[in-house]
């Protein structure tokens, strides 16, 4: 949807690596206009733009390499500069370098030497923006969006080892099957016994993972509220507190510091000493009234699942570390657990706040055996507790059209879609529709456009399992980028992604035709007070989960030069960002990229790093038009190939890179640099971001 070339592939990349490296801001909207997406307005052409960057470097160069020369021509000594560490330092200013060739001969005065290597430097951080009085403030991660990247990680990891076991039962069913029809369980064949002993939950394979790694965010256990974690925020398991440290054991109720915590910051206090629990209806005898919980120790209760005690509890570990809280005067932090079908652990964990464990006493409990009981109140002050939040947010998700508040069109894409896309608006008076486009499911395409002929495919039968055999998972690195879970996830994000196309022989319900499957989740498009249209989801969306393609007219890049103030215009740089040009970041370790035949080739005779090839939403278009930039989105781009495999005409879907609740606005990262959008009179728009986000790229005027 941008038409700024650095865009899409890397700048919405969930992981942390590609996170705010480049300064970049949302456009300010026209907020009159009730056709506009008003996410922004965008500059009108990536190519005019590129070009005019492009001048304007080669003239800070010259001008720079000619003060340089005025300098070391006083001298007559001989330097010697490493210019390789030169290089790796200023490498983002290649141009700048560029101009330089000759730096390994320049006179040797140690003090010129110095003064070359930061004149060069300087120059290099001015052609990248990012010098000068206007210098924009590059900022270090949110501790939210660090929260945010930790998680998407385990969501990696965990996304991995769901993959290798559903290899592996994949294995044992035609093993079983082979062993049925033989009689017999040799060479290579797996017994029943052998299966079950092999199974492990690929979540604890994932936090194993990250612990091994150093991979666990905040490690160390702490005291009170944990950085980037707000009253309110959801856990989608156990599993994720422990991959983030705010709660370190996926099973225990009671997260405690040990007798290891007694030096340094916490010498003086009582071990154990606990940090957390969590309240998820375990044992029989807890009552929870809100602001004020009695809670149940741990240990002595049924592990099948009934709730009842068996035994008698002691006080020691988590017991004694909640008496030793009374004592000391230390809060907790409190999670609760709610039943949640989207969850693959059943349940949801929402962090409600900071309680105090006022009072403890020992008594029989309701099964006859001793129990400890603990009182916790609430303290005050902190943002209002979600318990019944939670509750609130999946009640206002409406049943039926009657329930819908606001309602402007009952489906946007006049039956197109399998799943309608209502529209509401209750910010306009009157209320209107969303105007001047026509929805179109299926992309269009401009005359002069043909597309490559379909690729050979893959010859699997039914649905494409082996990795090994199928010609399509071989181009993905010989894997397969989805799993089966949740109806298809993609597990992280590529350079590219391979799906099988018209002249496979799997079926539609083949895993590696995941994107191609259309909407299946409830969406709607929804006016906002300052960025016009947005859109949100009724459904629990689980990360990785593929939402929608970016719909338009597939058109030359060059044919909209002359377009102006046209918002809807997405830049296809699948290309650019593997070549890593025009500061784009490459993704880490994609077993797509040697793939792809000739890449090196394509296209050689173009310099620039503009795309050839953009899709254009202006007039034509689905849903994803209406998505708005944040700066900390819950979206990401992927590029995707599967009819053909030309890379400058690959689909873009937009996929879940967190887990997204209901009636949370669907955001990515339209990746505009910091003064890179123009207005028709050629001069720099003054740009403000909405997005909200606590690490915002905004600017203000």
């Amino acid at each position: 949807m941008v038409v700024q070339s650095p865009h899409s592939l890397q700048s919405s990349v969930p992981t942390p690596k590609n996170g705010t490296k480049r300064v970049q801001i949302q456009v300010k909207e026209n907020g009159s206009a009730v056709t506009d997406n008003v996410a922004g307005q965008r500059r009108a052409s990536a190519r005019l733009q590129a070009a005019k960057q492009k001048a304007e470097m080669e003239l800070l160069a010259k001008r720079k390499l000619e003060l340089l020369n005025e300098d070391v021509g006083r001298s007559t000594k001989k330097v010697n500069v490493d210019a390789e560490k030169l290089k790796l330092k200023l490498q983002p200013a290649q141009t700048v370098i560029q101009q330089l060739p000759e730096i390994s001969s320049l006179p040797a005065d140690p003090k010129i030497n110095k003064k070359v290597a930061k004149m060069v430097e300087r120059a290099a951080k001015i052609a990248e923006g990012l010098d000068g009085t206007n210098a924009p403030n590059v900022a270090e991660k949110s501790a939210h969006m660090k929260v945010k990247e930790t998680i998407r990680l385990f969501n990696k990891h965990y996304l991995h080892f769901v993959q290798e076991e559903e290899k592996r039962c994949g294995a044992a069913k035609v093993d079983k099957k082979a062993l049925k029809a033989k009689k017999k369980a040799k060479r290579g064949n797996v017994s029943e016994a052998d299966v079950k002993a092999k199974a492990k939950r690929p979540d604890l394979k994932a936090i194993s993972k990250m612990m091994e790694r150093n991979e666990v965010l905040y490690p160390e256990k702490r005291i009170g509220s944990i950085p980037g974690i707000d009253v309110g925020h959801r856990f989608y398991s156990r599993a994720e507190m422990v991959a983030v440290g705010f709660h370190s054991h996926w099973l225990n109720g009671i997260d405690y510091m040990g007798q290891s915590y007694k030096k340094g910051e916490y010498e003086h206090y009582i071990f154990p000493l606990a940090v957390a629990i969590v309240l998820s209806g375990m044992y029989e005898d807890d009552l929870d009234n809100a602001e004020d919980v009695v809670y149940t120790g741990q240990g002595g209760h049924d592990l099948t699942g009934n709730k009842r005690q068996i035994r008698d509890q002691v006080l020691e570990r988590g017991n004694l570390a909640l008496k030793n809280c009374v004592d000391l005067g230390v809060t907790v932090r409190v999670v609760r657990g709610h039943e949640c079908a989207n969850s693959y652990s059943g349940k949801v964990y929402t962090y409600d706040g900071l309680y105090k464990v006022v009072h403890y006493w020992a008594e029989k409990g309701i099964s006859g055996f001793t129990v400890f009981k603990y009182r916790l109140r609430r303290l005050e002050g902190q943002p209002t507790l979600t318990t019944s939040q939670v509750h609130f947010t999946y009640g206002r998700v409406p049943q039926c059209l009657s329930e819908i508040r606001g309602l402007v069109c009952e489906d946007i894409s006049g039956g197109q879609e399998v799943v309608p896309i209502p529209a509401t608006n209750l910010v306009d008076d009157p209320p209107v529709a969303p105007t001047g486009y026509q929805y179109s499911k299926s992309m269009k395409f401009a005359r002069n456009i043909k597309l490559p002929a379909n690729a050979a495919g893959c010859d699997c039968k039914g649905l494409c399992w082996d990795p090994k055999t199928c010609a399509c998972a071989r181009l993905n690195g010989s894997d397969f980028p989805y799993v089966h879970r949740d109806g298809g996830r993609l597990i992280e994000a590529k350079h590219v992604v391979f799906e099988c196309g018209p002249k496979c022989g799997c079926d539609p319900s083949c895993v590696n035709r995941t994107s191609q499957r259309g909407l299946k989740y409830r969406l709607e498009v929804f006016r906002t007070p300052k960025k016009g249209w947005a859109v949100r989801s009724w459904d629990f969306i689980p990360a990785g989960a593929p939402v929608c393609e970016y719909i338009g007219v597939l058109t030359r890049t060059e044919e909209l030069d002359n377009v102006s103030e046209n918002n809807y215009i997405f830049d296809i740089d699948c290309l650019q960002t593997m070549r890593g040009l025009g500061g784009r970041e490459r993704r880490q370790l994609d077993a797509s990229l040697p793939m792809i035949q000739n890449m090196d080739k394509i296209d050689e005779q173009r310099s620039e790093s503009v795309p050839e090839f953009c899709i254009d939403a202006a007039s034509i278009g689905n849903v994803a038009r209406f998505i708005n930039h944040s700066c900390e989105p819950n979206l990401f781009i992927q590029c995707v190939l599967s009819a053909h495999q030309d890379i400058k005409l690959a689909r873009v879907m937009l996929f879940a890179a967190d887990s997204i609740p209901p009636l949370q606005e669907l955001t990515y990262d339209y990746g505009y640099a910091l003064d890179s959008v123009h207005g028709p009179d050629g001069k720099v728009k003054k740009m403000a971001c909405y997005c909200g986000a606590e690490g915002c790229r905004k600017r203000l005027f």
